[in-house]
């Protein structure tokens, strides 16, 4: 268990999120400490991608508030009222939150290497030379410095994805958000990118993950979150909450997941 910080870097009171009368979130309260990996568990349509894509501002709130790094996330006060921040604001809060999906939403056009620069040469302004130079070493480090001419089509799922996750790091992110990042792999290909992942983790990087991969949660997370019907039912330490869950939800949860890969 790493060494927590005193103040969270997210926070995350009263989470509320509606899609017409289907209500998503009903009411989250999660805490993310600097350099601490969380994993959220639960069954499909229990809010855990909702969740992510609220931190990062991907989707509005009906209520309550989310803080990465201090700063509130997707609104601002003015004077008594609370305001959606414009998509400029709410573009510049992204830069600082890196996030990696099911699909691997490259540039199809571009190389791997020109998809690895492209955020931080047109949106954070930074030259060039600099950001190939930083490029090649994020290649690198995820096992693709012989790949940056090539283009997506020519690389595996596993591949794609290990440079989705070099594109979001090149823009310096003090957290990292990943939804179910191997979900769309075929099963031969998910451990190059969790070992990945698991380097991130040993470096010390904050990340919220999404998955299934219960294995791959023992051994990285700091804290395992269970999640069901918009509720975070259960969190705590991986030991407890996936060896030994209180409630009955995550046990029935646990052992469909484990019986499946088994």
């Amino acid at each position: 268990m790493r060494e927590k910080t005193t103040e969270p870097l997210v926070r995350i009171r009263g989470v509320h999120k509606s899609f017409g009368s289907l209500e998503v979130l009903k009411g989250i309260d999660l805490d993310v400490d600097q350099g601490e990996v969380c994993v959220l568990l639960g069954r499909s349509g229990s809010g855990k991608s909702t969740l992510l894509r609220c931190i990062n501002h991907l989707e509005g709130l009906n209520d309550g508030e989310i803080h990465v790094g201090g700063e509130r996330i997707g609104y601002e006060r003015r004077r008594d009222h609370l305001l959606p921040m414009t998509s400029r604001q709410a573009a510049r809060q992204r830069q600082n939150i890196g996030m990696v999906f099911q699909r691997f939403n490259l540039f199809a056009h571009r190389t791997v290497l020109e998809n690895v620069m492209e955020a931080p040469i047109y949106v954070a302004k930074r030259p060039r030379k600099e950001v190939k130079r930083e490029a090649l070493e994020l290649l690198e480090r995820v096992g693709l410095a012989d790949k940056p001419a090539a283009y997506p089509a020519m690389l595996s799922g596993g591949q794609q994805q290990r440079v989705a996750i070099a594109r979001a790091l090149a823009m310096h992110p003090a957290l990292m958000l990943f939804d179910e990042p191997t979900s769309a792999l075929d099963p031969e290909l998910v451990g190059e990118v969790l070992t990945v992942i698991q380097d991130l983790a040993r470096s010390g990087m904050t990340m919220i993950v999404v998955t299934h991969e219960i294995s791959f949660a023992r051994e990285v997370a700091d804290t395992a979150v269970f999640m069901d019907g918009g509720l975070v039912v259960e969190k705590g330490p991986p030991s407890e909450i996936l060896s030994d869950p209180s409630d009955p939800r995550t046990r029935t949860f646990l052992s469909r997941v484990l019986k499946e890969t088994a």
